[in-house]
């Protein structure tokens, strides 16, 4: 009988105790989110409640196993999967319990300070450092991992003699991936390129959607997913509409007659302005910036808050305006001149039939003369 208790009472009251603990930690980060509302650290950590009940229900049984005694032929191979089931729990917690610390700093910080371009690098830096350290508590747990088997621990001594020829090797192998890691992290406190910048890559036009240690994503107009390795924003120039502010100036080009009204198409393009929403009223311009012999340029001049204002202030003054020079000016369109075609002499005489030729091939003389 006390074979079959003991291991149940040590079971059942490391689930029950495991439990408890996780239902009084809940409890008490609640009432300490109400009570700190404007820090949302504590509604963060209650996602640590399940990896937490892990961690202390794998070392309440790793500590009581032995008392336990439940098959002592396998106690080492149960032992040591309660460790290894340990460590992999404990990496977990810390994991989750960096990525809250990380969102609540930038969570307080954006409401904080109102300027986008500054939330926006904040943002790209600790979304890497939660990486890094996402990657580093990783590595530590998979070789804690590996030294609880004793071949491993044997096999210490000689790996660390080779580790200078090791990280030779290792480092000609992955010298691309060392470059975007540390390309990642010169991107990340360099301020070069955010998450939500507005860029042109290689004639594409996108958002900054992720970047990670090893990559960037850039997401475009129409929904696609541009991926490129970071390296190459430190190697190669690229465009930032973004950089030092949203708000940006558009042109829209039009190509027309030399009779264009442009006094009037200046006042029709502020009348557009004023009933567009997106056009945020900073300034706005309309002027004659080229000629040729068949046709001016003339450049509308418009501005917005931001890349995708822009976009919506433009295709709209292009729009209407056309629609206004067809409908009301239509002179004003481009066209192309045409006259009556002359003909040569030397053209006519071979277009003439053969009855009006005389017989050494030479056309009569017309007029006087």
């Amino acid at each position: 009988m006390e074979n079959v208790l003991r291991p149940l009472i040590v079971v059942g009251g490391s689930v029950v105790l495991t439990l408890l603990v996780g239902w009084a930690v809940d409890r008490l980060l609640q009432r300490a989110d109400r009570r700190h509302h404007e820090t949302p650290l504590w509604g963060l950590l209650r996602r640590c409640r399940l990896p937490l009940q892990f961690v202390l229900c794998t070392a309440l049984l790793r500590g009581s196993y032995d008392q336990a005694q439940i098959s002592p032929e396998h106690s080492a191979g149960i032992g040591r999967t309660l460790s290894l089931v340990l460590i992999a729990a404990t990496a977990w917690l810390l994991i989750r319990i960096a990525a809250a610390v990380v969102e609540s700093s930038y969570a307080r910080y954006a409401n904080a300070h109102r300027d986008p371009a500054r939330v926006r690098r904040v943002r790209t830096q600790v979304t890497l450092i939660q990486r890094v350290v996402s990657a580093v508590v990783g590595v530590v747990a998979v070789a804690a991992m590996l030294l609880t088997f004793p071949a491993f621990r044997a096999a210490g001594a000689s790996l660390l003699a080779s580790a200078g020829i090791l990280g030779i090797v290792a480092g000609v192998a992955a010298q691309s991936t060392l470059g975007n890691l540390f390309a990642g992290l010169q991107i990340a406190f360099g301020d070069m390129v955010r998450i939500g910048d507005t860029v042109v890559v290689d004639g594409e036009w996108g958002t900054v959607e992720e970047i990670t240690l090893t990559f960037l994503a850039v997401r475009t107009w129409d929904e696609r997913r541009i991926t490129m390795p970071v390296s190459y924003f430190t190697s190669k120039p690229f465009e930032n509409w973004s950089r030092g502010g949203a708000q940006m100036t558009g042109t829209v080009f039009f190509h027309l007659d030399h009779s264009a009204p442009v006094p009037e198409m200046r006042e029709k393009l502020h009348d557009i302005l004023r009933e567009c929403a997106a056009w945020d009223g900073r300034d706005w311009g309309l002027a004659v910036t080229d000629t040729t012999p068949s046709t001016v340029q003339v450049r509308a001049l418009v501005t917005a808050k931001d890349a995708d204002d822009i976009w919506t202030v433009r295709v709209t003054v292009r729009e209407q305006l056309v629609r206004w020079l067809t409908e009301q000016h239509p002179y004003a369109l481009p066209r192309i001149n045409t006259a009556t075609a002359l003909i040569s002499r030397n053209d006519a005489v071979e277009s003439l039939p053969d009855h009006m030729l005389y017989r050494d091939g030479h056309a009569p003389r017309t007029g006087r003369g």
